[in-house]
């Protein structure tokens, strides 16, 4: 059956936020620690200066082609829970439970863990804090967080406005410095570059990581329901917050292969510290874990604001535990989500495997973005009839585009990382006797969107 006006979740949560908070969290989100320690994965795996070039812009593209299509889903279903609605009006309930079985098990708390625990490892570059004291510290910045979310939207937004502010300024001004004063004869950009990945098997693989370290836009969907005016605002913040991340990360790119050569970029695991130890000496690993711990504050406080969503809508639909669909009553807020998400994070924390899990993160949500994506077909042709006030600029090539690059990609994961990709696939396969029992459990069929 479908929701009915009164039902959804839009109005029960004010829309307080502007194209600003909007670009704002897009850019907090996905900007993390991924720039800082994917390229030199990149560079291993593919082996040239051009390759490298390459994967960078072309996961760019994908994720700009994603943000295209993502924006006419956000105006034509501004609501709570972002992908987890589209893929609910799309195609009915089960692949929005799987999406959101998926983020509940495995993808958003233990991303949240990784980015509290990254924030409080880098801090212990300036004080002495041993392993107990990393996690106490990461639980309590991730607590902390999610108190600041559950006390007020606008307090989680301003907070994201001023760290996303000054992470893009800050790591401008990294690439600026390593420009400036490197010696670009020592760098991989001093001879000519090639073009040719040494294997396009491992260019699909790092082409992955390219993905991981751009993930992000998509969340920003997650809030359409708290967003003011959506038909104009999530179209700019969704492609100018694309456009910003874009910039950023080829700029630092290019900085690091400016003042490295190719081969000490693809050995080294922190190349941003790398990079700027060789310019500015032993101050420059301290410059650069003062970046890392802001960078991944702001990812952690943006994630700790949207993941919430998805188990808010859930809940609303009865696919989730209904108190979780809780309102406070006076912060306006879904603020039994918020600790509920900020509890699995917490509980997190023990896992110390994060970034090898990121590219089953990736392969586990990715086939989700291209069954949203493939959405914007099914839902032109099944109900032209909705109010569009936004279209996928360049359809139907660019979510076509996606669609290709999305089966490339989990079909050269499957070839080339046949254990994680099917690590991946797995979780969500083991949602769907999980969706049936919660189904017979309370008795209720077709909750939410089309049956």
């Amino acid at each position: 059956m479908q929701r009915t006006a009164a039902a959804a979740p839009e109005d029960r949560l004010p829309r307080s936020l502007g194209a600003w908070s909007g670009t704002a969290l897009l850019v907090g989100l996905t900007i993390g620690s991924g720039i800082f320690r994917v390229p030199g994965g990149v560079a291993a795996e593919v082996g040239s200066v051009g390759a490298v070039a390459l994967v960078w812009v072309l996961g760019g593209a994908v994720a700009l082609f994603g943000a295209l299509t993502f924006a006419e889903l956000a105006t034509l279903f501004p609501r709570s829970g972002g992908l987890y609605v589209f893929l609910r009006e799309a195609y009915g309930p089960l692949p929005a439970f799987l999406y959101g079985w998926t983020e509940l098990l495995v993808t958003r708390p233990a991303s949240l863990g990784a980015l509290a625990m990254i924030f409080a490892e880098y801090a212990g570059t300036f004080a002495p804090l041993g392993g107990a004291g990393v996690r106490v510290l990461a639980a309590a910045t991730l607590v902390g967080l999610s108190a600041a979310s559950w006390r007020s939207v606008r307090w989680g937004a301003a907070l994201q406005d001023w760290t996303t502010a000054a992470k893009v300024l800050a790591l401008a001004g990294l690439a600026l410095v390593l420009f400036a004063l490197g010696d670009p004869s020592a760098g991989a950009l001093a001879v000519a570059p090639g073009l040719a990945p040494r294997t396009w098997g491992g260019f699909g693989v790092a082409l992955v990581a390219v993905l991981w370290a751009y993930d992000g836009w998509a969340d920003t969907t997650s809030m359409a329901g708290e967003v003011r005016d959506p038909a104009r605002v999530l179209p700019r913040a969704l492609v100018g917050g694309v456009l910003v991340v874009v910039a950023v990360y080829l700029a630092a790119n290019a900085a690091y292969l400016y003042v490295l050569p190719l081969e000490r970029v693809a050995a080294s695991p922190l190349v941003a510290s790398e990079a700027a130890t060789a310019v500015l000496g032993g101050a420059g690993a301290a410059v650069v874990a003062a970046l890392v711990m802001l960078s991944a504050f702001g990812a952690l406080n943006g994630a700790v604001m949207t993941g919430p969503r998805i188990l808010f809508a859930m809940a609303e639909d009865g696919l989730f535990f209904r108190p979780v669909a809780a309102v406070h009553p006076r912060f306006r807020t879904p603020y039994v989500a918020v600790a509920v998400t900020g509890a699995l994070g917490v509980a997190y924390l023990s896992l110390r495997t994060f970034e090898q899990l990121a590219g089953a993160f990736v392969l586990g949500v990715w086939p989700f973005y291209a069954l949203a994506v493939a959405g914007v077909f099914v839902l032109r042709r099944r109900r032209p009839d909705l109010p569009r006030p936004y279209r996928t600029l360049g359809y139907p090539v660019v979510p076509g585009v996606f669609l290709l690059a999305s089966v490339a990609l989990l079909v050269n994961s499957l070839v080339e990382q046949t254990g994680l990709t099917l690590f991946g696939l797995g979780v969500v396969a083991a949602g769907v006797p999980v969706f049936y029992a919660w189904r017979a459990l309370s008795g209720r069929r077709g909750l939410g969107g089309t049956d």
